[in-house]
């Protein structure tokens, strides 16, 4: 494993120039190119904002922008990472069969780009921010820390579907109708305290929710996240990425067969 460990440390130059292809990609034949990086996560927001109260009426408080917001940009780096992560090596086949390269390389440039496109979601809260009129606070200074939690958590998820996702070419669809299910089961768009108690301990076990809520107490009531309970979900985590690395290098070469 740390031989694999250092030939993925020496392919650096290729994880970076795979992150930005893969962020030039996404946009590439689109009239407004890389601004739609901020205008396709604010028309997302606005969107929903004015589906809940503009329609149904079904906010409370002036502060359901920010907290609509918050939770739809945390969401939005979840669902594309674990979604792009299902063809992540299926998609590079061609360079997979002719070079050899850690293939675990593929998901991680998945992650990698999805948290860029979430620094300019970040932008897009803080014009919210604005909007709103509502002042950040000194608990700011934890977004670093709940933010590296995530990136382990969905590193060790978009890992594991990658890999399967070879085996299973259902795996797409699959997990499409999962994160469906996932973001209606998760307090995205709506407040956690809508679950009745005897059903709640289901929502407060969800990872989801747990980023959700580090976000808002953050940016919403200026306050520290769950420190705990990040701290568990990024050690979980950590020992996931361990036992994917053993998979990876002692059962990459089937992955060759399987493409």
């Amino acid at each position: 494993m740390k031989a694999y460990i250092n030939e993925l440390l020496k392919r650096t130059d290729l994880i970076k120039y795979l992150v930005v292809s893969g962020l030039k990609s996404q946009n590439k034949n689109s009239y407004l190119g890389f601004f739609w990086w901020l205008l396709d996560p604010l028309l997302q927001v606005v969107i929903y904002y004015f589906v809940v109260v503009i329609i149904f009426q079904r906010a409370r408080g002036a502060d359901y922008g920010i907290y609509l917001a918050t939770g739809l940009i945390a969401w939005r780096w979840m669902a594309t990472s674990i979604s792009t992560a299902t063809r992540s090596i299926i998609s590079q086949s061609g360079i997979i069969t002719q070079v050899y390269l850690p293939k675990v390389t593929f998901p991680l440039c998945t992650v990698l780009s999805q948290m860029i496109n979430f620094g300019f979601g970040l932008i897009v809260i803080a014009l919210c921010f604005v909007f709103f009129q509502i002042k950040p606070g000194l608990a700011n200074i934890w977004l670093p820390f709940v933010i590296s939690i995530q990136f382990l958590f969905l590193l060790a998820l978009s890992m594991m579907i990658a890999y399967l996702s070879v085996f299973i070419r259902d795996m797409e669809l699959l997990v499409t109708h999962l994160l469906r299910l996932w973001f209606y089961g998760s307090p995205v768009i709506w407040y956690a305290d809508m679950v009745p108690e005897r059903v709640s301990w289901i929502i407060h076990i969800n990872p989801a929710t747990i980023f959700l809520m580090s976000y808002r107490s953050i940016m919403i009531n200026n306050a520290a996240p769950d420190v705990m309970a990040l701290t568990l979900i990024g050690f979980l985590s950590s020992i996931s990425i361990f036992l994917l690395l053993y998979l990876y290098t002692n059962y990459e070469h089937k992955i060759i067969k399987a493409l």
